[in-house]
């Protein structure tokens, strides 16, 4: 990334090659990266870090270990491993064919998965597991709302939300998604085109409203999103709520809101946290290996055509998830 606008500002270049430079770091040979929404915000708007630029964007990444600290105990070169590191304007990101990572962090990724899918997955993962789990205390018997259920993070979340014994419902925006979405799970689907959620929540609840809802859209559906919601209920939102929030009504219901940007820990330099997403990131796997959970990725490009990757995913309406392809 050379510049903060559109993708013509994510070029092609050579940079030095990273080094291992803590007893406890991996070197890894990427052979993907996962695009996501977080990489085109900040590319349009700018990256975390001052005096930043040039940057590797890309959070997501899965290769193979070339080089280990000599502290590093759990993998060798030859491993296959998975992780979300970087790509926020401080650390090299994972468009790139090298990369260093804790050995905290990196896990090895999961049999059933290829480097393509693993290298899709571990953002979304993460973060909607802890939205629902940590953030909402989703449970078994609980109903919960899912918007944009055919997303990177809502395909993940109706699959966990159901395999965790509640109730799904989610919002999509075709008859195509709708079909896909139940699939994968849901209970219920809301083509939100056609149908105001509130009122189809409120019918398919019998006026209840849902235990949890998981917000990845944010303003109006924020805001509409309380009126959907059971007394005693838990929302929570991926994004800034922005204003004109009935908080009243909020207040009313009893409702506990609730913030999830998995990137905190990246940013604030908690170590615990970190270590806490690999251990998600394990438990995931073995869903994966027991067939509970699957991923989608929709499209592939090869990694000279990241701002080409960039185009579609602001374009929208994609299900599952977006890659590129490193090396051969």
């Amino acid at each position: 990334m050379t510049a903060v606008g559109g993708p013509e500002f994510l070029v092609p270049a050579d940079v030095d090659e990273p080094a291992i430079r803590t007893p406890t770091q991996l070197m890894v040979q990427l052979k993907a990266a996962g695009v996501n929404p977080i990489d085109t915000k900040l590319r349009s708007r700018g990256v975390f870090y001052p005096d930043a630029l040039p940057a590797v964007l890309g959070c997501d990444g899965a290769g193979v270990v070339t080089g280990v600290g000599t502290a590093v105990s759990r993998f060798r070169p030859g491993d296959a491993v998975w992780f979300c590191n970087g790509g926020l304007g401080g650390a090299q990101g994972n468009y790139a064919e090298y990369t260093v990572v804790e050995e905290a962090v990196a896990r090895p990724k999961p049999a059933g998965l290829d480097f393509i899918q693993a290298a899709a997955m571990p953002l979304v993962l993460i973060t909607a597991w802890e939205a629902l789990f940590d953030r909402a205390r989703l449970h078994a018997g609980q109903s919960v709302l899912i918007h944009a259920g055919a997303g990177g993070v809502g395909h993940v979340a109706i699959q966990l939300a159901r395999h965790r014994g509640a109730r799904v419902l989610t919002t999509v925006g075709s008859a195509e998604n709708a079909q896909w979405v139940a699939a994968l799970g849901a209970d219920e689907a809301i083509l939100y085109h056609e149908q105001d959620f509130v009122a189809a929540v409120a019918e398919l609840t019998g006026g209840r409203g849902v235990d949890v809802v998981l917000d990845s859209v944010g303003g109006e559906t924020f805001r509409d999103s309380i009126r959907a919601m059971a007394h005693y209920g838990d929302l929570v939102t991926l994004l800034d709520p922005g204003t004109g929030i009935d908080w009243k009504e909020a207040r009313n219901r009893n409702l506990r809101i609730g913030f999830e940007l998995m990137l905190t820990p990246m940013l604030a330099d908690l170590p615990e946290a970190r270590t806490r997403h690999g251990e998600i990131l394990d438990e995931c796997a073995a869903l994966f290996a027991s067939g509970q959970l699957r991923a989608h990725v929709s499209q592939v490009l090869p990694l000279a055509q990241a701002a080409d990757a960039h185009r579609h995913l602001e374009q929208g309406h994609m299900q599952g998830k977006l890659v590129l392809a490193i090396g051969d």
